[in-house]
């Protein structure tokens, strides 16, 4: 396979700018991509001195994907930063030279890379162990909101697939609790759907993995809040921002990683040598603040299993 001239140990001691592409929903301002930005310069990667940031990459709804993407690999990028699985995808069936660093909720399990270790092909990247942690994060809203009856899981109707949603509905009736499941396929869409499962009875709501959620998610936390649902979120940054609770890893080391593998690639280290990492810490956040705006009382049980509780 040959690689792109960029991505050589060579010309990295010789001090090549290399050209960096993205295809992801986090806008360039966001702090997780100041947090990459601020990775590559720790790793040598100075942007406008050895490294070259193509712009039109940031803040990507799934409906750009196929002409951003076009765009991204006519820039002749030495490699790219993708996420999640639908860019990853795409770019794929666009360029099977050009390394890609893709971030994705299940990498194996959406069939982006042959395994961990061995991924194949050119990508790499994280996996984020979504499918399990989606499971566990539904354990602990309920185990923050005894008492439930009625939760609503939202899901991203373009990624999730139907037998992980009934996972979730067996494993709420196991414990006694009606599950309603609401599919959003656009984000515009996100808010009537956190009314509607409040109409319909819903008392908490299980937010699954996926950017859609995550990426400026200020909007939808505050209609959680104003309608006094509990709820739970990916990102432990999500309950910083004022979310009842949130648990699995924190959302800026992901990015932080993501650059120490761009780094590895572009020091000449090709993907299929560079296994999948997944995440290492999880953290769980409970926020007290928001518990006691929606009139809810935290059993100090699950307080004293947190990781960090916000008073």
């Amino acid at each position: 396979m040959a690689w792109p001239p960029g991505a050589s140990g060579d010309d990295w001691e010789t001090g090549c700018v290399f050209r960096l592409g993205s295809l992801i929903p986090s806008p360039r301002q966001a702090p997780v991509v100041a947090a990459l930005f601020d990775e590559l310069r720790i790793n040598g990667l100075i942007e406008g001195h050895k490294l070259l940031v193509i712009g039109n990459g940031y803040g990507v709804a799934y409906d750009q994907v196929p002409r951003l993407a076009a765009a991204v690999i006519a820039a002749s990028p030495d490699v790219i930063v993708a996420g999640p699985e639908l860019p990853v995808r795409t770019l794929q069936t666009l360029t099977q030279t050009i390394p890609l660093v893709g971030m994705t909720e299940d990498m194996v399990g959406e069939g982006l890379v042959a395994s961990l270790a061995r991924p194949g092909g050119n990508t790499t990247g994280i996996s984020l162990l979504s499918p399990e942690l989606d499971g566990k994060r539904q354990e602990i809203l309920l185990d923050a909101a005894p008492g439930l009856r009625k939760i609503a899981i939202l899901a991203d109707a373009n990624v999730t697939k139907p037998a992980h949603l009934q996972e979730l509905v067996d494993a709420g009736r196991g414990r006694g609790v009606e599950t309603l499941v609401r599919e959003v396929a656009k984000r515009e869409d996100v808010i009537r759907a956190i009314k509607d499962v409040h109409t319909a009875g819903a008392a908490a709501i299980n937010f699954l993995a996926t950017p859609m959620f995550s990426v400026d998610a200020a909007a939808f936390i505050a209609q959680v809040r104003e309608l006094r649902l509990a709820s739970i979120y990916q990102w432990p940054e999500d309950a910083e921002d004022g979310a009842l609770s949130a648990y699995g890893p924190r959302y800026s080391e992901m990015y932080r990683l993501r650059a120490r593998l761009v780094a590895k690639v572009l020091h000449g280290i090709k993907p299929p040598d560079i296994p999948v990492q997944q995440p290492a810490k999880f953290e769980l956040v409970v926020n007290l603040k928001t518990a006691k705006a929606i009139g809810l009382d935290v059993p100090s049980s699950l307080l004293l299993r947190a990781d960090k509780v916000i008073e």
